[in-house]
């Protein structure tokens, strides 16, 4: 998948979807096997540009702006509701096939979901880094840096967002690339940040991973602090027919931190 037509660039179109009164952004481009992909609530839809020029010579490639980021209306915290418009929003787009659901961190929530509330609309699913469910600690994570925010603005938590995105020592060795995420980070509506906050602090799909029986590969960085391994662990065991691949040295956004090996990792399992 890497090296066909390493030197051609594949240019990205942006589509807008008319979701009952609502209007749902995407970026495509390619042609073959549908994938669509779905951000993380610390990193915005560039976090898939690592990737996504190769994914686009050999995959129909359709990057979500999720709902209350750049040209996607908001529709609301709940993620049953948001599950349900992007659903909609992706039968809107006639596919040729059942799309490839690949998500990371709060994206791979989001299409997990999406999976569970309409069946048959996913051919396979790429989980990276998220899970069924957070432990208590996690939980208070997301109402500490939602607080934090209401109280100071998403400034006031963009360091704890790096930590949580990438790990120290990745940190240091790349502040270019900080500055480009914090810079997206900040852009986030602070409505949109609260409400994703919240709705993961309560989120628990434990008991509907029987009902996924699409093939599932399950990633997580061995160092991701926000999602942690047994996280996606547990998320693996749940799922009815789930492969969990864990990434050496990376952390929650491994696309970002180490697109060779995030790309190699699922090469196979999306042909």
């Amino acid at each position: 998948m890497q090296n066909s037509v390493a030197n051609e660039t594949v240019l990205f179109k942006t589509v807008d979807i008319k979701v009952g009164p609502k209007n749902l952004s995407v970026k495509m481009a390619g042609t073959g096997k549908p994938i669509v992909l779905f951000h993380s609530l610390l990193a915005d839809e560039t976090s898939f540009d690592p990737i996504s020029q190769i994914l686009a010579k050999s995959h129909q490639v359709i990057i979500l702006h999720l709902p209350g980021f750049a040209g996607s209306d908001a529709v609301g915290s709940s993620l049953d509701s948001i599950a349900d418009h992007l659903a909609k929003g992706i039968s809107a787009l006639d596919l040729k096939e059942a799309p490839i659901l690949l998500g990371n961190g709060y994206g791979g929530f989001i299409a997990l979901n999406t999976a569970i509330r309409s069946p048959g609309l996913a051919s396979r699913l790429v989980l990276a880094d998220c899970g069924a469910t957070f432990s208590e600690p996690g939980r208070a994570a997301f109402r500490g840096m939602s607080a934090a925010a209401k109280a100071k603005g998403l400034d006031a938590i963009a360091d704890v967002a790096m930590r949580r995105l990438f790990a120290p020592e990745f940190q240091a060795q790349n502040p270019d690339l900080l500055v480009k995420r914090k810079k997206s980070f900040l852009a986030v509506d602070p409505e949109t940040f609260h409400g994703a906050c919240d709705a993961l602090a309560s989120l628990d799909l434990r008991d509907k991973l029987i009902g996924v029986t699409v093939p599932a590969l399950v990633l997580v960085g061995d160092q991701d602090e926000a999602t942690p391994p047994p996280m996606s662990k547990e998320l693996a065991e749940g799922l009815p027919n789930a492969k969990l691949v864990v990434m050496a040295g990376c952390a929650h956004v491994p696309q970002l931190q180490a697109p060779a090996d995030f790309l190699l990792a699922i090469e196979e399992f999306i042909r």
